[in-house]
């Protein structure tokens, strides 16, 4: 499956933006998703992630109440919804689809997901 993120963009401290993946190839809704960032000298990290059928979500403790991530199958499409931006925010945000259909694991790790988006930057100033 191939993965195309978009929305990233500058956004002021305390702002908002809205990711979107979006499938082609294949259908996602047999994968759980999850986006994932990386900023400037630091390691790709865990952000939010959504189990196939969408009943489960998964956040990283740093973006926990302020980003929400939701799919939408029959659209083949992953979003995050990001508010409260801060400038740790800033990094390349990664959408991902998991190696196993229909698994009842929905991983946090990098290894747990083999299909990879080509990354929107986000930027918050502050």
């Amino acid at each position: 499956v191939q993965l195309q993120a978009s929305g990233g963009g500058l956004v002021q401290t305390r702002g908002s933006l809205r990711l979107s993946c979006a499938a082609s190839g294949q259908t996602i809704s047999a994968y759980n998703m999850a986006w994932f960032r990386q900023a400037p000298g630091k390691e790709r990290e865990f952000v939010a992630a959504i189990s196939w059928g969408g009943a489960y979500k998964y956040y990283a403790d740093s973006v926990k109440g302020r980003f929400s991530i939701s799919r939408d199958n029959a659209k083949n499409t992953v979003s995050l919804e990001m508010n409260s931006l801060k400038p740790e925010d800033t990094a390349v945000y990664y959408c991902a689809g998991s190696t196993s259909r229909y698994s009842n694991y929905v991983g946090r790790r990098i290894g747990d997901f083999g299909s990879w988006g080509q990354g929107t930057l986000v930027t918050v100033s502050s």
